[in-house]
């Protein structure tokens, strides 16, 4: 067998044959695999490109939600505490919160509110705190026009004038007097209570008491 009869066994797709004097044995080589495709770079850049176009698209586009409204008067929770009541089935658990609301402008009130959750009763204290609003009467450079003092249950304040230091307080005074937009005032409790519901009430209290006094002015 010629060497090109070989070859035409081979593309009609039999068996090799063995040429003469050679070994049966001998390795043969296994076929070609295909070459792995190339990607086209020019077409991954556009992929990219669209990518990035989308991207910018998702961007410029407005947001769904509405913008956030400020609320009227701030709230700061002074005092939580979780309230055990024995009864006949077992016990029962409520939520007792006091806390002071103000616009930081004259206005602030202290409320209390009691539920079985908290949020709920947050919202019970935030519209006690409402209901009981009052209206400092602040000078001209959000301070008091003089000394007064207060007493609320076990608690007891004093609140003066510091003119050019700020607020000088501490404990749920400060917070009350903050909420009230007060600036140059001190405030010092002269009772040993750490209750801070009732030291903000008596705070409370305090700026009340200013709305119904006279000073008394002197004539040249």
């Amino acid at each position: 067998m010629t060497t090109d009869d070989i070859k035409k066994v081979e593309t009609e797709g039999g068996e090799t044959p063995v040429a003469p004097g050679a070994s049966s044995d001998a390795p043969v080589a296994a076929p070609a695999s295909p070459a792995p495709e190339v990607a086209d770079p020019v077409a991954s850049m556009g992929n990219r490109d669209n990518r990035g176009g989308n991207r910018r698209n998702k961007e410029r586009r407005p947001s769904r939600r509405d913008p956030r409204v400020k609320p009227e008067f701030d709230q700061k929770i002074v005092s939580l505490r979780r309230v055990t009541r024995v009864m006949g089935g077992g016990r029962r658990f409520s939520f007792s919160v006091a806390l002071v609301a103000g616009n930081r402008k004259g206005s602030v009130g202290f409320g209390q509110g009691k539920a079985g959750d908290t949020p709920l009763a947050i919202e019970k204290a935030f519209r006690d705190a409402k209901k009981n609003m009052i209206t400092v009467n602040a000078t001209k450079d959000m301070s008091i026009p003089h000394d007064v003092e207060a007493k609320y249950a076990s608690s007891r304040v004093k609140l003066m004038p510091a003119k050019g230091k700020g607020i000088l307080a501490g404990s749920s005074a400060r917070t009350v007097l903050e909420f009230a937009g007060l600036r140059e005032i001190g405030a010092k409790f002269l009772s040993r209570s750490k209750n801070s519901a009732n030291n903000a009430a008596a705070t409370i209290k305090a700026l009340q008491m200013l709305d119904t006094t006279k000073l008394k002015t002197r004539h040249k």
